[in-house]
C-alpha cells in the first residue's frame, strides 16, 4: 500500500535546517510538536489547521479523506484512546509523539518499538515519531500508515469536522494546546460582533449584521453564550466587562479577522 504521507527523515522548518536550542532547554510540550508536523504535512500539499472538534491536527488535500494527527510528548494509552476515537471521523489517523535523541533502556520506544508498531497496525492507526536534536534537523519518521480498517463511520461527526474547517478563518490555534479556549468559527463570529460593538459603544443588531457579515449575529447576541453582551434597549447591545476582557485576551484573533473578513454562519460553539 502506498504511503498516505511520504516519510522523510529530515525536515526544514521556517527556512532553517536546525531547531532552536530553547526547545531542548525546557520540558517538551505537545505544542512543540505542532510546527514540524504542520510543516511536514504542508510539504506534502496539505492545508493544515489545529484544534478542530478535539483533533490536535487536521490536514486536508483536495477531495481526499482528512488526515488527523494526535500529538503527545510520549507514547501512552491516552494517545491510543484518542486515535481510536478519531477513527469515527476519518480512516487516516496518525499518532505522533516525541522520542529523545539518546534513547534510554527505560524509554517505552526503546523497549517496545516493534510491539507499538504492531499494535497501531492492528488498530488501523498510523504512527509518527518526532526527534529533536541540538544543531540537527528535526527528524520525522513514518513507522506505520493507517491500514485497512472499517469502523462504524460517524458521517455526522466528519461532516461537522469539515464544516468547521471550512468556516474557520485562518489557523488561530496551536495544535496540542489546552491553556487558551479553542478559537472556533462560532467564537470568531462572536468576536466580530464584540469588536464592532466596542468600536461604537452601543450598536443595533441590524448594523452589526450589515457591517460584520455575521448573518446570525442576532442569535449570537440573544443567546450570549460567552456572557459578552448586554441588551440596553430593543435590538441594541453593549459589551459587558467580560466582553471587553475577551477582546483583550483574543486581540490577535480580532486583528486577523479584520484582515481576513468572512461571512459568518454560526451553528456551533
Amino acid at each position: 500500500m502506498q504511503s498516505k504521507i511520504l516519510p522523510i527523515r529530515k525536515l526544514l522548518i521556517y527556512g532553517q535546517d536546525t531547531i532552536s536550542n530553547n526547545i531542548l532547554e525546557k520540558p517538551l510540550l505537545e505544542t512543540d510538536l505542532y510546527p514540524p508536523i504542520k510543516a511536514y504535512l504542508e510539504q506534502q500539499g496539505y492545508e493544515v489547521k489545529s484544534e478542530i472538534k478535539d483533533c490536535d491536527v487536521i490536514a486536508v488535500r483536495g477531495d481526499e479523506q482528512p488526515v488527523i494527527v494526535e500529538l503527545k510528548t510520549g507514547f501512552n494509552l491516552t494517545l491510543l484512546f484518542q486515535g481510536i476515537d478519531r477513527q469515527s471521523m476519518s480512516e487516516d489517523v496518525y499518532l505522533a509523539f516525541a522520542i529523545p535523541t539518546k534513547l534510554k533502556r527505560t524509554n517505552p520506544w526503546f523497549r517496545y518499538k516493534s510491539d507499538i508498531i504492531k499494535l497501531c497496525r492492528r488498530l488501523g492507526l498510523g504512527l509518527i515519531t518526532v526527534r529533536f536534536a541540538e544543531k540537527n534537523p528535526v527528524d520525522i519518521q513514518i513507522h506505520q500508515d493507517p491500514g485497512p480498517y472499517i469502523p462504524r463511520k460517524n458521517t455526522r461527526r466528519q461532516g461537522l469536522l469539515l464544516k468547521e474547517f471550512e468556516r474557520r478563518v485562518g489557523d488561530p490555534n496551536q495544535g496540542g494546546s489546552n491553556k487558551r479556549p479553542i478559537i472556533t468559527a462560532y467564537r470568531q463570529d462572536a468576536l466580530r460582533c464584540a469588536a464592532y460593538i466596542n468600536e461604537h459603544s452601543k450598536a443595533k443588531v441590524s448594523d452589526i449584521r450589515k457591517n460584520t457579515g455575521v448573518d446570525k449575529s442576532s442569535a449570537i447576541l440573544q443567546r450570549d453564550y460567552y456572557g459578552w453582551y448586554q441588551r440596553v434597549d430593543r435590538g441594541i447591545y453593549e459589551l459587558t466587562p467580560k466582553g471587553k476582557e475577551a477582546l483583550e485576551t483574543f486581540a490577535d484573533v480580532v486583528t486577523s479577522l479584520k484582515v481576513s473578513p468572512q461571512e459568518g454562519d454560526c451553528t456551533t460553539n
